[in-house]
């Protein structure tokens, strides 16, 4: 069985001043402060001034707490070949393999629409749909001859992806998941009709840069591949519920005038099936065991969310109602104010380092989970087990007893159960989200995600 590793990422001084001797040695000019961005994978900015002007860089590195989709290697050739023809991404100024990055063009502009008007942000996407279809115009062949993944066959476009996520979740699996389960079980058991389609895709779509309601051009080709190109008009649904893209239908017809091609609908809505389980498969073993330099909270609240955007797209797909589900009163413990002072002390804490904020922000947040839990965890495990109670035909004893005898029903069901599973899963996952935070926090809102008969 293939392997996946976690390589070692860019903190610590060795590993920068290693990166400041490349960039010395292959850019050239005099080289400004590195600035790590903060977020939850090494991203630093840089400023080169060469001639007399300055070159702004991004330089790249793997993720801290999970092996990549496509290695990083394979996000850089993937990235230089679409650049190279034409099509606006960042541009590859090199690698450096110790420690491993990719050094790239910093693109102006930012990845959100805070202060654009309605009518700019309109058109910038709506350039971006165009945008979209520009990549999917470009010849597939000198990827492949290059090595960019893709499907042995054509008819696989589709599917070349999807196994990726599956192969690497299930080599590092380290505990039941019978909701992820349940969902790949339920995509293999209707699948999608084959079509013969192959473009070059982004697939996690809808990361681009505009500046003053101008798009500037893609960025973040992390997942970039040859596949069907309706992954790119599904991917980024879910996206919307915190970026607000517009109107989907609206997005779809852009594309379809711009292409003169009819969009899959049907295809789209199981692609964003498949992807609303992107988040569980990435961030399975970063949950179950979190390595250092992992942010468990942005994880957590990512999985939790695209779960229910899960049960969304399956009970649109099956016309099914999804009950709001009564959360349990909170109950004062033992560990009560030891934790209400752990979250009032990490509140108060602060600091104008950027890394450290954000870092800190992180453990408030774990603070605030731990804090949840203590109040309701109890409640909601036994909430659980009584309705596993129901399918199972016997109580679990614990938590783990749970996940495991709930993941083999699912795997020995078959789909026999469908519906009344999609039901205990809508509650299961309900209170699993309620339990990121306080209630009414942002971290534990639901933002549903447009219907596709909007």
């Amino acid at each position: 069985m293939e392997t996946f590793e976690i390589p070692a990422n860019l903190l610590g001084d060795a590993g920068l001043a290693k990166v400041r001797a490349w960039l010395e040695q292959n850019i050239g000019g005099e080289i400004g402060e590195f600035r790590r961005q903060p977020r939850w994978r090494p991203m630093y900015f840089v400023d080169v001034v060469r001639d007399g002007e300055v070159l702004p860089l991004l330089i790249r590195g793997d993720r801290p707490d999970v092996p990549l989709i496509f290695p990083l290697e394979h996000e850089m050739l993937t990235q230089r070949l679409i650049q190279e023809c034409g099509v606006a991404a960042p541009k590859i100024y090199g690698w450096c393999d110790d420690p491993r990055c990719i050094i790239m063009e910093r693109v102006p502009g930012v990845p959100h629409f805070d202060g654009v008007s309605d009518p700019d942000r309109k058109a910038v996407m709506h350039d971006y749909m165009r945008l979209l279809a520009d990549l999917h115009r470009l010849p597939v062949e000198p990827f492949k001859a290059a090595g960019v993944h893709h499907a042995a066959t054509p008819d696989e476009a589709h599917l070349i992806g999807q196994r990726r996520f599956e192969t690497i979740y299930r080599a590092t699996k380290k505990r039941p998941d019978p909701f992820l389960e349940f969902v790949l079980g339920w995509l293999k058991r209707n699948p999608l009709k084959r079509s013969y389609r192959e473009a070059v895709v982004c697939w996690d779509s809808g990361q681009f840069h505009q500046l003053d309601g101008k798009l500037v051009g893609f960025v973040d080709l992390e997942i970039a591949h040859v596949g069907d190109p309706m992954l790119d008009l599904a991917g980024f649904r879910m996206r919307d519920t915190v970026l607000g893209f517009g109107d989907f239908n609206e997005l779809y017809a852009v594309y379809e005038d711009y292409t003169g091609e009819k969009v899959d609908l049907e295809a789209i809505k199981h692609h964003h099936l498949f992807f609303t389980m992107a988040n569980a498969l990435s961030f399975h073993t970063a949950l179950a065991d979190p390595a250092p330099g992992s942010d468990y909270m942005t994880n957590l609240q990512w999985v939790n969310e695209t779960n229910r955007f899960a049960l969304e797209a399956l009970a649109e797909y099956l016309d099914l109602d999804l009950p709001e589900v009564a959360m349990p009163e909170p109950e004062a413990t033992a560990a009560s104010p030891q934790i209400a002072h752990l979250v009032r002390f990490l509140r108060n804490v602060h600091t104008d380092n950027e890394i450290l904020a954000h870092e800190l922000r992180s453990m408030f947040r774990l603070s605030r989970h731990i804090q949840r839990w203590d109040e309701v965890g109890r409640a909601v495990v036994n909430a659980n087990l009584d309705d596993m109670a129901v399918l199972l035909g016997r109580r679990p004893e614990t938590w783990q007893d749970g996940e495991a005898s709930l993941e083999a029903y699912v795997l020995a069901d078959n789909g026999a159960h469908d519906l009344d599973l999609i039901q205990l899963f809508n509650r299961i996952c309900q209170r699993a989200q309620s339990l990121n935070g306080p209630p009414g926090s942002p971290i534990a809102r639901h933002n549903p995600i447009q219907r596709f008969g909007r």
